[in-house]
């Protein structure tokens, strides 16, 4: 791949590991925005980016990667998508795609750049660009969705991930990603959060270890933005928010009833899931 000029726009820990990523470790240019004047002087200064970006700059960008909610993500393309060159490649690094894609993939045919949806799976407890690092994305997927965008434009995209560490790229649609990710991330934020509003967990020092910590982790969540992802991807979040209960229903009647059968086959048929999983 010859050298890209790439704007990243939202320098936070997903924005700001990227273009420390993309700067260590490839020869592309990298230009960055962010609402916040001391993330780009920190940016600028531990050499994450190599200028700030402008308005100005966006007829000769390559690549301009939006780094921020998914409605602003939008709003930032409706604002400005007129001026990026036909043969940029918009891209973005949303949590959800269903309630980007199409608005995405309307703007690009209007406004006439190729629209290639992202989504990184990689994150931490804390956000911000003072806990982003250039080897955030070691090890993890890069899901990658094409929506129109003609091949080449997909293909660019999946390399560029490779190069910044991604050890696979995992190609989908928005259905599915959103299926998915619900389960996989929505739903294990969801149920840290219910799961440290109970009254007990203020007082679980020195009676907690492993299982305390794994279950709450992500507890410690950036509520606007969970807010917005969990509202946009309500139906399928609703839908394994409801799977979670059932089964919890059914462990606890067998509970209540002092069903050892029942508990057991419930316990023993969660382990065989997992086992089988080679995990």
């Amino acid at each position: 791949m010859k050298e890209k000029t790439i704007l990243i726009v939202g320098l936070g820990l997903i924005g700001g590991s990227i273009a420390k990523a993309l700067s260590a470790f490839t020869p592309h240019h990298v230009l960055g925005m962010d609402r916040n004047p001391e993330v780009l002087d920190q940016a600028l200064a531990c050499g994450a980016i190599e200028r700030i970006g402008y308005a100005e700059d966006l007829p000769s960008i390559d690549i301009l990667w939006l780094c921020l909610y998914p409605n602003d993500a939008v709003e930032f393309v409706r604002k400005y998508g007129a001026h990026v060159s036909p043969d940029c490649i918009v891209t973005d690094a949303c949590g959800i795609k269903n309630a980007v894609c199409p608005q995405m993939v309307a703007l690009s045919k209007t406004l006439h750049f190729h629209f290639v949806g992202g989504h990184p799976m990689a994150g931490k407890e804390r956000n911000g660009f003072d806990v982003s690092e250039a080897t955030l994305f070691r090890q993890a997927s890069y899901l990658l969705v094409p929506c129109e965008a003609p091949q080449w434009a997909a293909d660019t995209m999946a390399e560029l991930a490779k190069q910044i560490g991604f050890a696979q790229v995992v190609w989908t649609t928005p259905e599915h990603h959103d299926e998915m990710i619900a389960y996989t991330s929505q739903l294990p934020h969801a149920l840290a959060c219910a799961y440290v509003l109970s009254p007990r967990c203020p007082m679980h020092k020195g009676y907690s270890a492993g299982s305390y910590r794994d279950v709450s982790r992500v507890a410690r969540i950036n509520e606007t933005l969970w807010t917005e992802l969990f509202l946009e991807n309500r139906e399928a979040l609703s839908n394994e928010i409801g799977t979670l209960i059932e089964n919890l229903t059914h462990i606890q009647s067998a509970l209540d009833k002092q069903d050892t059968q029942k508990l057991n086959a419930l316990l023993k048929q969660g382990r065989e899931v997992k086992e089988s999983l080679g995990e």
